[in-house]
């Protein structure tokens, strides 16, 4: 009998009697007619746009930090001989020691948080070496191709050729883990949780910043998380196209899956994934700052960060209020928490917004839900504080617990309710909350996803080996004591409100709180159900049933089909939208959560 933990659960409790389909490389459409460039056609392509505007050809190669300047400069001189490449990484980036300097403020000496930047990519470049750079390119006398991390500010963003090789932040989580590292930083060995602080907190907002200059501007797109020989590319044009395209239909972005202490097997039998890995922990569905868009054509693959989309085309996206509400941010994440068969979240609490404001320099918060997309008899949900707890006792106790050799009582402090299938518990920030064992958590959530402060960690070690962080003095100064039994029963347990019952068709208005922005709708239906927009993005999930299709009412886009327990985003700018049975459903009923921003439709204005 095969067994997930040393209960002897047998695996195939897991399995569901029709194993979903759901598809794990989710596609785009590129325009009709868009050729996918593979490997050294693109710097060729790239050298004979540049070839037709000037008798120096200059090509500008700007680079995603992350990716491998080196490796890409070496085949750039392959490929194109009669070529200066020129590494402005090399020529021109500021001193290590000058970079350190600069971002130290932004790094702290925290392992896991540190304050938002606001730099520029100037920021991070020797003036003195930049100019002698950009005289030496103003001097060229043949065939010039510059290369790295603000090679358009090197060339004085007058490249006749400019190509950006972009980079999904997965796959530089990846390269980090396997002892990449930052970006001019000489910390391959450094702890991974400090090297994504840098990257998070520095390095990708800078270069999110900058990339969104370029989008308007781009001849050429080049896939930087695959191999250089297979990599794709796609002309400037067509990528612009199809991210339009993708911002008037439904579409899903690519999911990732990650290993974790606490990790169960429901993910790993339901959605077909490796069976040779030990647990799935996470999955991030629907979170478009650290997600991919695969553009295809031809069966030819492009694979870009999902924050392309969010960055170069908000308006149509997010909706106008929305947009003017967060500015080209996606606010609503939607993950995965599996638990089956593996053990309980750490107790947490998230931050208050003034508090996030103020240390991290974040705008809003990570306030939280958890959807219960199955669970066991024994799943439960750690949720608030029981009624006349002492909070000096609490947190005596909490502290006294880190030392790993005194337990802490969470079910003395915290209150702990059962859990089951279809489950929606709001968790406001400054909410002590955990999920137990045994559940399978779709969580639906603002977006910030890194602040989170353990309390508690039921005495583990990280995969690594090392005790996972633990912050008592961020969490002491955020929970809110008055959230108690009473509290949280009254206003974070069973919100389910019926809007609209008619044959076969019942909407409700389940979970978030009110001092949450999102909204959250559920929809049993047997045939289908009518959705709209109003003017502000639409996140859902097909949490009943085995297939459904998104479709327009007018003909606007064709049939989208969606699987079970698949996260999808409906942009604003689609208006009115069907779901409904494929001529495939074999399920009776159907079942669909919604999030979206409240506040931002048309019909609250």
């Amino acid at each position: 009998m095969t067994t997930v933990d040393s209960r002897q659960i047998p695996l195939e409790e897991y399995l569901l009697d029709d194993r979903s389909s759901y598809v794990k490389l989710p596609t785009v459409s590129l325009p009709e007619g868009s050729e996918v460039l593979v490997g050294d056609e693109a710097w060729r392509a790239a050298m004979d746009m540049a070839t037709t505007a000037t008798g120096h050809p200059l090509v500008a190669v700007d680079v995603y930090p992350g990716a491998d300047v080196a490796a890409i400069a070496d085949r750039i001189r392959q490929v194109l001989p009669e070529a200066d490449v020129i590494d402005v990484e090399d020529e021109a980036a500021a001193d290590r020691a000058v970079i350190d300097a600069l971002i130290a403020r932004n790094l702290t000496d925290d392992r896991v948080f540190g304050v938002m930047s606001h730099f520029t990519v100037d920021e991070f470049y020797d003036a003195q070496r930049l100019a002698a750079l950009q005289r030496r390119i103003e001097e060229r006398t043949g065939p010039t191709v510059i290369v790295g991390w603000g090679a358009d500010l090197a060339a004085g963003r007058r490249a006749d050729a400019l190509v950006l090789v972009d980079l999904a932040r997965w796959e530089i989580q990846q390269r980090l883990r396997a002892g990449a590292t930052n970006w001019r930083a000489d910390n391959g060995d450094e702890d991974i949780l400090r090297k994504y602080k840098r990257g998070f907190f520095v390095e990708w907002r800078t270069a999110d910043r900058h990339k969104r200059t370029l989008f308007d501007r781009i001849d050429l797109l080049v896939d930087g998380n695959a191999a250089l020989d297979v990599a794709g590319a796609v002309r400037g044009g067509d990528f612009r196209q199809a991210l339009s395209d993708a911002a008037t239909a439904p579409f899903r972005v690519v999911p990732f899956f990650d290993p974790g202490v606490w990790g169960g097997q429901w993910m790993k039998s339901t959605l077909d994934l490796d069976p040779s890995m030990a647990n799935y922990a996470w999955c991030f569905d629907c979170v478009p700052e650290e997600n991919s868009l695969l553009l295809e054509a031809a069966g030819r693959i492009v694979e870009i960060p999902a924050m392309d989309l969010v960055l170069s085309r908000p308006r149509e996206l997010l909706g106008e209020r929305t947009f003017a509400r967060f500015g080209a941010e996606f606010p609503i994440r939607f993950d995965f928490l599996d638990t089956m068969g593996g053990g309980n979240l750490s107790l947490q609490v998230h931050p208050l917004t003034e508090y996030i404001r103020d240390t991290f320099g974040m705008a809003y918060t990570q306030d939280e839900s958890y959807y219960m997309l199955d669970a066991d008899e024994d799943a439960v949900v750690y949720l608030g504080l029981k009624s006349g707890v002492d909070a000096d006792e609490m947190l005596a106790a909490l502290r006294a617990a880190t030392d790993g050799e005194h337990p802490f009582d969470a079910e003395k402090y915290v209150n702990v309710f059962p859990a089951r299938k279809h489950d929606h518990f709001a968790i406001p920030a400054g909410t002590v909350h955990c999920s137990g064992a045994n559940s399978m958590v779709l969580e639906i959530s603002a977006t910030p996803f890194i602040f989170t402060f353990k309390l508690w960690d039921w005495g583990r070690v990280g995969l690594d080996g090392v005790p996972r962080p633990v912050h008592l003095d961020h969490g002491e100064q955020n929970i809110q004591w008055e959230r108690d039994t009473e509290w949280v029963e009254r206003n974070l347990v069973g919100q389910v409100e019926e809007l609209r019952r008619e044959p076969g068709l019942v909407e409700e208005r389940t979970g978030l709180h009110e001092l949450e922005f999102i909204e959250v709708r559920r929809h049993w239906f047997e045939q289908e159900a009518a959705h709209d927009t109003e003017g502000t993005v639409n996140v859902l999930n097909l949490v009943e049933g085995d297939e459904v299709e998104i479709v327009s009412p007018t003909g606007a886009f064709a049939p989208y089909v969606v699987h079970y327990a698949e996260t999808f985003i409906v942009p604003a700018a689609v208006g009115p939208y069907l779901i409904r049975r494929t001529a495939n459903s074999r399920s009776e009923r159907f079942g669909t959560v919604k999030a979206y921003v409240r506040g931002t439709r048309t019909s609250d204005a």
